[in-house]
């Protein structure tokens, strides 16, 4: 979902003396993290550059052809080093889990998360080979509803999920200056069943699992760009109770533009490809749209 507001990096020769240039913090990923919509980068998020906090706040939907996810949150940086945020997952499933006998459904989560930088400055080391390297950590939360009994319920479920889990990524994200691109390479150990709303692990899973995401953006001008972003998932619970393939989980990815009208402000909007999220009553890939706006200071 949306990505690659951080692109604008290659317009910020230097850091402002009241704060980062437009879009140089990015925006807030569905999990809270600064990066792109879909996966964390390794910037730090809000318009706060060394010695400074910083703040931001964000407000995304996601609507395909069966499900719509809401999603809220907020981040605090401190000194372009350190970024803890906290982040509300909203997914209305309608009556497409009517084969489990549940209709009017809302699975819903909670995130929180912690980003430190390691190494490397986007702006300053665009001449050089050295990205900008983070480590994150996210903490979640789920709450499946009358599905909970389902997943994981008070001894583990049929499935054997679990209400909670910790996901950790290393991140790299390299500006090519010269060429106006940005290049995102996220590891995310974890073993999360769609993104955290499903649950964590199951029966079949082998627990944390380290998952590929990568992200691409391209700057058409100083507040307009344009890329696309991958993110690979586990898929713990394709062998379930529920009979083989009734919760196969397929990767995601979206194609994006994002507009930074300016520096405090951003809108995203994103064609998002999130595949098939079973059972629904017609299963299908659940393509659709993505919108998102982020405040920083």
């Amino acid at each position: 979902m949306a990505a690659a507001l951080g692109l604008a990096l290659c317009q910020a020769t230097a850091m402002a003396g009241d704060g980062k240039l437009a879009l140089t913090g990015g925006v807030s990923t569905v999990d809270g993290a600064a990066g792109g919509g879909l996966s964390p980068w390794a910037l730090i998020g809000s318009a706060a550059t060394e010695g400074q906090w910083g703040a931001t706040a964000h407000l995304s939907g996601v609507r395909t052809r069966d499900y719509r996810l809401h999603a809220f949150g907020a981040a605090l940086a401190w000194n372009d080093r350190v970024e803890l945020s906290l982040a509300r997952q909203d997914l209305d499933a309608g009556n497409n889990l009517a084969p489990l006998g549940l209709t009017g459904l809302h699975l819903k989560q909670d995130i929180l998360g912690l980003k430190v930088r390691l190494a490397g400055d986007a702006v300053l080391d665009s001449d050089t080979l050295m990205p900008q390297l983070a480590l994150g950590l996210l903490h979640k939360r789920s709450d499946a509803g009358a599905l909970g009994a389902v997943l994981y319920g008070s001894r583990g479920g049929p499935l054997g999920a679990k209400a909670s889990g910790t996901e950790i990524y290393l991140s790299a994200s390299k500006l090519l200056l010269a060429q106006g691109l940005l290049i995102n390479l996220t590891l995310r150990g974890t073993e999360a069943n769609q993104g955290g709303l499903l649950g964590f692990g199951g029966a079949q899973s082998r627990g944390w699992r380290v998952q590929p995401e990568l992200s691409l953006a391209w700057l058409l001008n100083r507040r307009l760009a344009v890329g696309a972003e991958y993110r690979a998932k586990p898929d713990n619970l394709q062998r379930s109770a529920l009979g083989a393939g009734a919760l196969k989980e397929d990767d995601w990815f979206d194609v994006f533009i994002a507009w930074a009208p300016n520096k405090s402000l951003s809108l995203t909007l994103a064609y998002v490809d999130l595949g098939h999220i079973a059972p629904a009553t017609q299963p299908r890939q659940q393509t659709g749209v993505y919108a998102s706006v982020q405040v920083a200071f």
